[in-house]
């Protein structure tokens, strides 16, 4: 189970990015009786929305973001052009802004950054369930 999204650089890009999202795992849970929480929909399109709005703010070309079910997780992957590897900056309660890398990493329970031949893929993992264990505890992906 498995999409994929061009995304566009107009102002709504990023809302249907989310929605995309959202409908996804909705349709999973509705038509094909996928266990999901709503605490993951709701996960995903904070990741979504977070990753989605760093590679438009900071690549200058397309944005492609994929969505698909791996065992108990929805596996969010985002590509971009631009080459530049993020990092999570230092905790700072007095920054305004830049924080996130920082929420992605706290609620997924995996968050990866690929080089690619062109750009990268910044690819994070999210528990479906609220299930004892599903929480953020793993930080790389096999």
């Amino acid at each position: 189970m498995q999409v994929g999204y061009a995304v566009t650089g107009d102002g709504g890009c990023i809302a249907r990015a989310r929605h995309h999202a959202a409908d996804f795992l909705t349709r999973l849970k509705d038509e094909h009786g996928l266990s999901v929480a709503p605490r993951a929909i709701d996960l995903t399109q904070l990741v979504v929305s977070e990753l989605v709005t760093n590679a438009r703010k900071y690549a200058s070309g397309p944005v492609l973001m994929e969505l698909r079910i791996s065992g108990t997780t929805v596996v969010v992957a985002v590509w971009d052009s631009d080459p530049t590897v993020p990092t999570a900056r230092a905790t700072d309660p007095d920054r305004i802004g830049q924080h996130g890398l920082e929420i992605v990493e706290g609620v997924t329970q995996s968050l990866a950054v690929q080089r690619q031949t062109v750009g990268k893929r910044i690819t994070a993992r999210i528990a479906l369930t609220d299930a004892p264990g599903a929480g953020a505890t793993a930080r790389d992906l096999p």
